[in-house]
C-alpha cells in the first residue's frame, strides 16, 4: 500500500485518486472488516493504522468531537523519527513548525524521547533544557500535500473536524521526541486501543465527512460566483 499510496499522493490526480482510494478502505473498515483497531492518539485524533511494514506505514487520523481521544502528558509540540507526507481529505489543517533553542537558564521546557512498544510509550526524561518558540506556520486545505523530514519539531492544528492520509518512512538514527514541562519526570503512557465497534464507527464517521464534501464544494463555489 505504501508505494502506491506514495504515487498517487505526489501525481497530478492525487486531489481525485487519493480520496477514492481511501473511500473503499473506509468502507471495509465501517463494515467490520480488516481486522484493525483504531488508536486514541494522545495528540487528539484517532488513528486507523492501515500498513506497518518495517519502517515504514498507512495511517488515517480523524479529528472529530465525535470521537473519544487520549490526551498528551507533555504538550503537543513532537518530532517524528520518520520522514512525513501527508494528504488532507477533509477541512483544514495548521502545521506550526517549531524552533527550539538550548537554554538552561531560562527553559520554558525539557526534551523528552519516547520510546513506543505495542503496548504504549515510554516518555524519558533527558537532561535538555530548551525555550521554545515557532518559526512558521502554515495552512493545508482538503486536497493538499505537505512533507515533514524526520526531526523537525512542529504542532498540528486542526481546524474542526479534518481527516488525513499519512504515509511515513523510518530514518535509521533518529528517534521520536517531545517537549514537556521543565519538572516532568519519565512515566509511561499506555496504549489506548478501540476495540471493533470503536473502529468501525471512526471509518463510519470519515465516511460521512467524506461524502459532505461534493455539497460543500459546491456552497464554496457558488459563494465565490456571487461575490462583486
Amino acid at each position: 500500500m505504501f508505494d502506491p499510496l506514495s504515487r498517487a499522493m505526489l501525481s497530478d490526480s492525487a486531489e481525485s485518486a487519493v480520496p477514492t482510494w481511501m473511500a473503499g478502505v473506509l468502507d471495509e473498515l465501517a463494515a467490520g472488516a480488516g481486522g484493525i483497531a483504531g488508536v486514541r492518539h494522545p495528540l487528539g485524533f484517532v488513528c486507523l493504522p492501515l500498513e506497518r511494514d518495517g519502517g515504514q506505514g498507512v495511517c488515517v487520523h480523524i479529528w472529530s468531537d465525535r470521537l473519544a481521544s487520549a490526551r498528551p502528558t507533555t504538550s503537543g509540540t513532537h518530532a517524528h523519527s520518520w520522514d512525513l507526507t501527508s494528504f488532507v481529505l477533509y477541512g483544514a489543517l495548521r502545521n506550526v513548525l517549531v524552533g527550539v533553542i538550548d537554554a538552561p537558564e531560562r527553559p520554558t521546557h525539557r526534551v523528552f524521547e519516547v520510546n513506543s512498544d505495542p503496548d504504549g510509550d515510554e516518555i524519558r526524561w533527558t537532561r535538555r533544557l530548551v525555550r521554545r518558540h515557532t518559526t512558521a506556520s502554515e495552512l493545508y486545505r482538503r486536497g493538499d500535500v505537505y512533507t515533514l523530514p524526520a526531526g523537525v519539531f512542529h504542532e498540528t492544528a486542526p481546524q474542526g473536524e479534518v481527516i488525513t492520509v499519512a504515509i511515513g518512512r523510518g530514518r535509521a538514527g533518529t528517534a521520536d521526541f517531545t517537549l514537556g514541562g521543565v519538572d516532568t519526570e519519565t512515566h509511561r503512557v499506555g496504549r489506548q486501543l478501540c476495540d471493533r465497534a470503536e473502529t468501525a464507527y471512526a471509518a463510519a464517521v470519515a465516511i460521512e465527512l467524506l461524502a459532505s464534501v461534493p455539497e460543500q464544494r459546491h456552497r464554496e463555489d457558488r459563494c465565490e460566483h456571487s461575490r462583486p
